[in-house]
């Protein structure tokens, strides 16, 4: 394999994942960011990677966002969202914070594979991804890309995505301006 053959096989599946995502999902979930006091976003591996880049940029739209575990991380409460991204919603440390962050009744939002995982009584938004993952499961699509890759790169497509969607919601027309929201002594 050379590198345009690289290139179109990851454009190409990413392409046929966004077709599969349902954009009514996606505008409820940036609803309810919107509509949160605070923003929590957890994932494992590679994934939480991804969210911490989404939970970055939510901080440059004004929105308070914070990853689960991080030492600053404030209480969680019923006025809250909490982002999970699990392609298969049966990551045991995803399923075990969406578990008791219910009891304190956040929405919970999860961004996944997996539309029937231990995750789905929990949730209050699924967000689907329809990507494979390590069940393997009937309806994700395929990848010919390393493990997981193609779904930990569509959850930061998607949260570029949803980065817009908020932004043209709240009205933030200046795009330019959030720059005062980056990192200045780096």
């Amino acid at each position: 394999m050379n590198y345009q053959e690289a290139r179109d096989t990851v454009l190409q599946e990413l392409n046929t994942v966004f077709e599969a995502v349902d954009p009514n999902q996606v505008d409820q979930m940036a609803e309810m960011i919107i509509n949160a006091e605070k923003v929590f976003v957890c994932g494992v591996g590679r994934v939480l990677l991804m969210m911490q880049a989404f939970e970055k940029r939510l901080n440059h739209l004004g929105i308070d966002a914070c990853y689960v575990g991080e030492i600053n991380e404030p209480a969680i409460t019923d006025k809250d969202v909490l982002i999970v991204a699990s392609g298969s919603g049966e990551s045991v440390v995803p399923v075990a914070i969406v578990k008791k962050a219910k009891t304190f009744n956040p929405k919970v939002i999860h961004i996944g594979s997996n539309p029937d995982s231990s995750m789905t009584p929990y949730e209050d938004l699924f967000v689907r991804i329809p990507c494979r993952t390590k069940l393997d499961l009937p309806g994700e699509i395929s990848s010919e890309q390393i493990m997981s890759s193609l779904f930990e790169q569509s959850i930061l497509l998607l949260a570029d995505m949803t980065a817009l969607l908020i932004a043209d919601k709240k009205q933030i027309i200046d795009l330019h301006a959030l720059w005062r929201k980056h990192a200045n002594i780096e």
